[in-house]
C-alpha cells in the first residue's frame, strides 16, 4: 500500500496494521519490553555471545564477564520467553541445560550485534566526547 492510498484507508485498518507490527512509542505496546530485554546491557552480550553456537549456563557466564547468576538466568528467560533463545535441558545427574539462538535469535542477533560493532568503532570518539563534558 502506497502512501497515498494508506491515507485513505479506514482508520480500523491503520489500527489493526499499527497492532501487529507494534508501535513502540505507545506506552502499552508489548514491543517496548521485548526492546527492553534485547537491547539491555546482557540481553545484547548473551544473544551476541550466542552467536558463536551453544552454550551451557556456566560457559556462558565465564563468556559474558561480569554477569550475575542471577542477572544471567533473569536475560536467559526473558530472551527464551521472547523466542530468541532455545533452552534444552537434558535429564541426567547433575543437570545439563543448553542455550542456544533459534531463528529469531540468530536475526535479531545480527542487528545487535551491528550497533555493538559500531560502538566498538567509534569507541575513541565517543569517549572523546564524553571527557568534553
Amino acid at each position: 500500500m502506497n502512501e497515498n492510498n494508506e491515507n485513505l484507508a479506514s482508520p480500523h485498518a491503520r489500527l489493526s496494521t499499527r497492532i501487529e507490527r507494534g508501535d513502540l512509542f505507545s506506552v502499552k505496546c508489548p514491543s517496548r519490553e521485548v526492546l527492553k530485554h534485547v537491547t539491555s546491557r546482557w540481553g545484547v552480550l548473551i544473544l551476541v555471545a550466542l552467536m558463536d553456537g551453544t552454550y551451557r549456563f556456566s560457559d556462558l557466564r565465564r563468556k559474558v564477564g561480569g554477569v550475575s547468576e542471577r542477572m544471567l538466568a533473569q536475560t536467559l528467560q526473558w530472551l527464551e520467553n521472547d523466542g530468541f533463545v532455545l533452552r534444552r535441558s537434558y535429564p541426567v545427574v547433575p543437570p545439563h541445560v543448553e542455550y542456544s539462538l533459534t531463528p529469531l535469535g540468530v536475526e535479531v542477533s545480527h542487528r545487535v550485534e551491528a550497533l555493538a560493532d559500531w560502538i566498538e568503532d567509534n569507541l575513541t570518539a565517543i569517549l572523546d566526547c564524553q571527557k568534553q563534558e
